[in-house]
């Protein structure tokens, strides 16, 4: 059986010609007429894009696609199928010893590859066994324990922290707020492109407005300094750049929290300054937990996990919370329910009425 009716029966695929290698550079075999096909990631990344897709999901899909290639010596995936995808993801839970999580992120990438890039009838990838994601409690931080970490923290970190458990914010959507989303009137935040790109709004905690201003201040003489130095500009979402050609050098776009230097990557067109790089906090937090004398395992994200349990332990409703949090479903926010300091349907212990 020659290789085109093999990779056809397995995989449903027909490679472009089997008589080509496929090596590294995974770059298709050239049509006899017309535009040479791109290579195999980058028509991984238009497919990506062509969905607006968000970029942590691209580098998660291209990562995963290097890696199942590799793990194969480098055979092209149209020659692949279930046998291999199947060899790979146990691979992944038996050796590398990966969470259920990463190995289901692993096979949507590997789905999206055969379905929406080389086009495979997608019958025989729904056969595919995927990993049961157990189900784990968030770490919840005590009132003590909140105070002890915001006060081992300091300056713009500490507005930083307090946006994330006063507002209920994500990391990146901390990072990239930008001055217009800030409504110090209204008293309100509003996050745009949050998870799943969807836009919604928050409260502006009272306890960081006048901090917050005064940090303003500073961004905006800095902003000065950048445009009377010929900088100035910032990254717009889609084609706005192009739409308002000065727009990314107006004082609205500017980041609220932007980064020490200015980026002179090439990669990213013109000399521009960024937002403060998720690490800055991520660091930052991990220190002042071990001053604080912290013991649980703490990271931004619990602090957004005390935002959750606290409004719910002061008795808001669980659909106000679930939409400042900006979850698609209630079932995400409920499993705050079970770590109330009160239990998890408020019920009070036997041994508590001794």
């Amino acid at each position: 059986m020659g290789l085109e009716s093999y990779a056809t029966e397995q995989t449903g695929c027909i490679p472009p010609q089997a008589e080509v290698p496929f090596g590294i550079a995974l770059r298709e075999p050239e049509a006899p007429y017309g535009p040479p096909k791109s290579r195999l990631l980058d028509q991984v990344r238009d497919a990506i894009r062509t969905r607006h897709m968000s970029y942590r999901t691209e580098e998660a899909y291209v990562h995963w696609i290097k890696r199942y290639i590799f793990f194969h010596h480098k055979r092209h995936p149209a020659e692949m199928g279930p046998p291999e995808i199947t060899q790979f993801l146990t691979s992944l839970a038996v050796e590398r010893h990966v969470s259920a999580s990463t190995q289901n992120q692993a096979l949507a990438a590997l789905l999206f590859l055969y379905r929406e890039v080389l086009g495979c009838d997608p019958g025989w990838l729904e056969g595919i066994v995927r990993a049961k994601r157990p189900r784990r409690l968030p770490v919840v931080l005590t009132r003590p324990e909140v105070t002890a970490l915001l006060g081992a923290l300091h300056g713009v970190k500490w507005i930083m922290a307090m946006l994330l458990y006063g507002a209920g914010l994500r990391l990146r959507e901390c990072l990239r707020l930008r001055v217009k989303d800030v409504d110090f009137s209204r008293n309100e935040i509003l996050v745009r492109e949050g998870k799943g790109d969807k836009d919604r709004v928050t409260m502006l905690p009272a306890s960081v407005k006048e901090p917050l201003a005064a940090h303003l201040v500073r961004v905006r003489r800095l902003h000065e300094r950048d445009l009377a130095a010929g900088f100035g500009r910032v990254q717009l979402p889609d084609a706005l750049a192009r739409k308002y050609p000065n727009a990314n050098r107006e004082w609205g776009w500017q980041w609220v929290f932007p980064a020490s230097k200015i980026c002179r990557d090439p990669r990213f067109g013109e000399p521009q300054r960024f937002h403060v790089h998720e690490s800055v906090l991520q660091k930052a937090i991990r220190a002042a937990a071990y001053r604080a004398q912290i013991t649980k395992p703490v990271g931004p994200h619990t602090l957004r996990h005390g935002f959750a349990t606290d409004l719910l332990a002061a008795g808001y409703d669980i659909r106000t919370v679930q939409e400042l949090l900006g979850h698609k479903d209630v079932a995400t926010t409920m499993i705050y329910t079970h770590v109330l300091n009160r239990g998890g349907r408020g019920v009070v212990s036997p041994a508590d009425r001794l």
